[in-house]
C-alpha cells in the first residue's frame, strides 16, 4: 500500500490547549474562590475573568495527547496532531508552539464559537500548582476536521481519553478509527484520568469489545476501573481478549506490557528528586510509541518511555527540557 505525501510515525488527535502559567500568592486563589492543589473546569465566560486577572503569564501548548506529540517528535519520531482551536490569541500560540516543535499541526481554526481551550495554571510560593480548566473549541473537533489522507499516511494513530467524553468529538474518533483499520493501520488509545468515569466507560468498553483500539495506555488504577477487576493480573487477563498490546504505567513499580500472550515487566527509571509528576503518562506514551515506530523490542518501548516519563518529572512542566533524542538513543 501506498502511503500519501508526508506519511508520518504517529498522528494524534486530542484537546488542543494552551498552558497559561502564572505565579500569585494564597490571597489571589481565595479572592476568586480557587481550591488550591486541586483542578477545576470553568466556562469560557469565568475563564476569561480569571485570565484576564493572572497578569504576567507564560503561555505554550498543551494537552495530554499535544504533550505525547511533543515528546515523541523530540525522540526522534514524525507526528502530527489533530486538534481544534479557534482563530484568536491562544490558538496563533498553541498552532506556532506545537509547529516549532516538530509537529504538524493543520486543523483550520474555528471562525466563531467558543474561544481556545486553555488550562490556567497558577503557582504558589510553597510550589502548590492549582489548575483551572476550559476546554473551549477543543470539544467543537468535529468528524469534519479528520484528514483521511493523513490518518491513512499515519502508522499509529493515537487518540486521548480526555476527547472521548463530548459526542461530537467521539463521532470524529470514530471516523478516524474506521480510516485507520481500512488501512491497515494500529489504533492506541490513552486513558485519561476522567476517561472511566460515568458516561464514558460504557461506550469505550463497547468500542473494545467491537475490536476498535489495538493498543491501550493506562495507569493500574485506570487498568483495574476500565476491566472492573481488583488487581492487574485479572485485569490483564479480562482485557487481552479484546486488546492486542495491553501498556500500563505503576509509577515507581514500574511499567508492563501484555502481547502476544506474553507479559514484559520494566523498572522505574530512578530520578534524583520528583519535582512534578505532570505529564509523566503523556511522555511515557510517547517514548513508547517512538520507539516502537523505529522497530524495537517490546522490553524497549517500555524503557524508553520510563526514560521520557523520567526526564519530565525531574523539573517543572509536561515537556521535556533535556535533549531526549539523546537519553533515548533510537
Amino acid at each position: 500500500m501506498t502511503s500519501p505525501p508526508h506519511a508520518t510515525d504517529i498522528l494524534a488527535m486530542g484537546d488542543a490547549l494552551v498552558d497559561v502559567i502564572a505565579t500569585c500568592d494564597d490571597d489571589f486563589l481565595t479572592r476568586f474562590d480557587l481550591p488550591k492543589g486541586a483542578m477545576q473546569l470553568l466556562d469560557p465566560a469565568e475563564a476569561l475573568v480569571l485570565y484576564d486577572a493572572m497578569g504576567s503569564a507564560r503561555e505554550t501548548s498543551g494537552g495530554s495527547a499535544a504533550n505525547s506529540m511533543a515528546g515523541a517528535a523530540a525522540c526522534g519520531a514524525s507526528v502530527a496532531f489533530v486538534g481544534q482551536v479557534a482563530k484568536d490569541q491562544l490558538g496563533t500560540i498553541f498552532t506556532h508552539d506545537m509547529r516549532a516543535l516538530g509537529v504538524r499541526f493543520e486543523t483550520p481554526p474555528l471562525e466563531d464559537g467558543p474561544p481556545t481551550g486553555r488550562c490556567l495554571i497558577l503557582v504558589t510560593p510553597d510550589g502548590e500548582r492549582t489548575m483551572n480548566t476550559s476546554p473551549g473549541a477543543a470539544h467543537c473537533l468535529a468528524a469534519g476536521a479528520v484528514d483521511e489522507d493523513a490518518v491513512r499516511a499515519a502508522s499509529i494513530l493515537y487518540l486521548e481519553g480526555y476527547l472521548f467524553g463530548p459526542e461530537l468529538c467521539r463521532q470524529a474518533m470514530f471516523r478516524a478509527i474506521d480510516i485507520a483499520h481500512s488501512a491497515e493501520r494500529t489504533v492506541a488509545f490513552t486513558l485519561s484520568e476522567s476517561v472511566c468515569l460515568p458516561g464514558r466507560k460504557e461506550p469505550l468498553q463497547k468500542l473494545i469489545a467491537a475490536g476498535g483500539i489495538d493498543l491501550i495506555f493506562a495507569n493500574e488504577s485506570e487498568a483495574l476501573q476500565l476491566a472492573g477487576a481488583s488487581d492487574l493480573d485479572s485485569a490483564i487477563e479480562r482485557l487481552s481478549t479484546q486488546v492486542k498490546t495491553l501498556v500500563f504505567t505503576r509509577g515507581p513499580a514500574g511499567a508492563v506490557a501484555y502481547e502476544g500472550g506474553t507479559l514484559t515487566e520494566v523498572p522505574a527509571i530512578s530520578v534524583p528528586q520528583v519535582v512534578d509528576t505532570t505529564g509523566a503518562g503523556d511522555l511515557f506514551a510517547a517514548g513508547f510509541l517512538a520507539a516502537r515506530c523505529k522497530g524495537h523490542p517490546i522490553d524497549r518501548q517500555l524503557m524508553t518511555g520510563g526514560i521520557a516519563a523520567a526526564e519530565v518529572i525531574s523539573h517543572f512542566g509536561a515537556r521535556p527540557v533535556a535533549d531526549l533524542a539523546e537519553l533515548v538513543k533510537l
